[in-house]
């Protein structure tokens, strides 16, 4: 449709993931009228991609130590929470018969751990409400009187919208839609946007070929990582990871990540250290280590006295070399705090999520953007960021639903 044919809506929702979706509901729930616009052929890619491996849809963690995840802005999140958090998330599956349950993680699951069913009974649902889909409508901005620029297969279309709910996702996982293009956009109209950073995401490290080439995709478990936060506290986390190509990634990173990204900025790299055998004493690891070898080699010493084996052991070749593998003493202190200097985060494009994005001191509590009135914002477009786990969504479908409501009270005071 060419720009000489507008058309005129009362509330449009741009993004069709959860937080847009969670708008439109919201909006439409309250009698509104809504037009959902997506860039791609379909809505909720990025929803169905990480629920691929089974849909984490939130967490059984209690409040307040869930609203603590989310770091800086666990207040402003936590006030989103108090309207819809992971029970009302759970209650709100179910109304679509998706039962869930909390895995020994904590971690939150659709008891068949599949996205797709509540997609596409959340979509059909949406539809039958009367909620209209524009797909394949990429978002330009707007026009010099206002109007909402959409590129189309037709061609530039022009939407004159009441209202306005912004749902365009961070910068993570671009060949689903959310690529950051809108950044430029909002801040040519002097809203304030933080700059797109990799959350959740896997670190460089830089390790020789011969490691690179013989242990990428080998996983750590479990281990212990040992850091300095920025408040020069000694830190310390149990979990899992795994060796890439170029460094290291995986939950345990993950759950760190901001902070080693901030390091990194701050002071060119960041330091972490592995514990590789949890649970035993380093005095220990030293006297079974200082025992005759006999005819065996270190490897096999290794296994036998310190349980050390496969991608574990070499690491400590990587980072110790041969000769200093020969240390008794150098040897045990490394297996219980192996150094790892990590140089640089992986491409946004890799990263499981993003951090930046719309400050949230540039939209009212409504999730209205102060310099543009009757345009809402939502989900993980906004500066706020957290670990995998089922907090990224939670945050996502609570802040849609506060936007939603935030379009439907600015409609009706016009």
């Amino acid at each position: 449709m060419s720009t000489t044919q507008p058309l005129s809506v009362r509330l449009a929702v741009i993004g069709g993931g959860p937080a847009g979706l969670m708008a439109a509901e919201t909006a439409r729930a309250a009698g509104v009228e809504v037009d959902l616009f997506d860039a791609k052929g379909s809505v909720g890619r990025k929803f169905l991609i990480a629920g691929k491996g089974g849909l984490n849809l939130t967490h059984g963690e209690p409040r307040p130590a869930f609203d603590s995840r989310y770091g800086a802005r666990s207040r402003e999140i936590g006030a989103w929470l108090d309207e819809f958090d992971a029970d009302a998330l759970r209650e709100w599956a179910r109304g679509f018969g998706v039962e869930t349950y909390i895995g020994t993680s904590g971690r939150v699951f659709p008891t068949d751990r599949k996205a797709a069913p509540l997609l596409r009974g959340w979509v059909r649902r949406l539809r039958e409400d009367g909620v209209r889909f524009h797909v394949q409508h990429r978002w330009l901005g707007w026009d010099a009187n206002g109007a909402l620029r959409f590129d189309t297969p037709d061609g530039e279309r022009l939407v004159h919208a009441d209202a306005t709910v912004l749902a365009l996702g961070g910068g993570s996982w671009p060949e689903l839609g959310s690529d950051g293009a809108w950044v430029p956009t909002l801040r040519e109209r002097g809203i304030d946007v933080a700059s797109l950073l990799p959350s959740n995401c896997g670190f460089d490290i830089g390790w020789t070929e011969y490691f690179a080439s013989r242990h990428a995709g080998a996983p750590l478990k479990p281990v212990v990582a040992h850091w300095t936060d920025a408040q020069g506290q000694a830190r310390e986390l149990q979990g899992e990871c795994v060796v890439t190509a170029t460094g290291i990634e995986g939950s345990l990173v993950y759950a760190l990540s901001a902070e080693l990204r901030d390091a990194i900025a701050a002071h060119g790299e960041a330091r972490l250290e592995l514990d590789l055998a949890p649970g035993r004493e380093l005095h220990r690891l030293r006297e079974e280590l200082s025992k005759p070898r006999g005819g065996r080699s270190l490897t096999e010493h290794l296994r036998r006295y310190s349980g050390i084996t496969g991608v574990k052991a070499a690491l400590l070749y990587e980072v110790l070399g041969k000769d200093a593998m020969q240390d008794v003493q150098a040897l045990s202190r490394t297996i219980k705090r192996l150094p790892l200097r990590l140089l640089r985060a992986r491409p946004i494009a890799e990263a499981i999520s993003s951090a930046g994005g719309v400050r949230l001191e540039a939209m009212d509590e409504a999730l209205m953007l102060r310099e543009a009135p009757g345009v809402f914002c939502a989900g993980e477009m906004l500066d706020w960021e957290a670990p995998t786990g089922g907090y990224l969504l939670t945050a996502c479908y609570a802040s849609g639903l506060r936007a939603g409501r935030g379009a439907v009270s600015w409609l009706r005071r016009g």
